[in-house]
């Protein structure tokens, strides 16, 4: 690989919001609120990491989900200081990119990245629960084409995410769990679904438990 470099970028904001990068790197987008973030947030990462070979995970810290609950969500200075404590590894990059290109929904966000960088090779990484309603996502169809996409099962989502309008519309863009490892390299829409972590935490448990 070549050495780690910046793109030229429009606004200094954005070019600060960019990790570290280089042409050809297989880069996990694992996108949301962080409100809190939680050991799973990490755990996935790491799980994609592992199962995807991927050489990094941007954590694409929102300053607000379209589809959530914003009088509840605390100060992006906060969550992000929070993201970056807790993900406390080298290959995990925390920032608020979303702030400053000032994009609102995935779709956007996504576009943007490819359209700058179309030699690193992007996989969007969710959790199962968000699969169940990914069709209710702005534009979730141009996500699907943009780039392809890793589903981590989640503790009690798996029918209900198999079973999406989403999943059961991109059934012929699935791929094999045992062959993970080429999805970065695929052509979208490709996805595949990633079995062996289940854990129960979320977000909003911790806020209303405060555990």
């Amino acid at each position: 690989m070549a050495p780690l470099n910046k793109a030229y970028l429009v606004s200094p904001s954005a070019d600060r919001a960019i990790p570290p990068y280089c042409n050809g790197m297989r880069v996990g987008l694992l996108g949301g609120s962080f409100n809190p973030p939680h050991l799973a947030h990490r755990a996935i990462s790491l799980f994609a990491i592992k199962r995807l070979k991927l050489d990094r995970v941007w954590w694409l810290v929102t300053p607000g989900n379209p589809l959530k609950d914003t009088n509840v969500l605390a100060p992006l200075a906060e969550r992000l200081a929070a993201a970056r404590g807790l993900a406390a590894h080298p290959r995990i990059d925390v920032t608020d990119l979303e702030a400053a290109i000032g994009t609102r929904f995935t779709a956007d966000t996504i576009a943007w990245l490819t359209r700058r960088f179309p030699a690193v090779r992007f996989v969007w990484i969710m959790g199962a629960d968000n699969l169940v309603q990914f069709d209710r996502w702005q534009n979730w169809r141009a996500i699907a084409e943009s780039v392809p996409i890793a589903v981590v099962d989640r503790f009690g989502a798996s029918y209900a995410a198999t079973a999406s309008p989403a999943a059961q519309a991109l059934a012929a863009a699935r791929i094999r769990e045992r062959d993970a490892r080429s999805l970065p390299d695929r052509k979208p829409p490709a996805w595949v679904y990633l079995h062996g972590l289940k854990s129960p935490l979320s977000s909003t448990a911790i806020r209303v438990t405060g555990s």
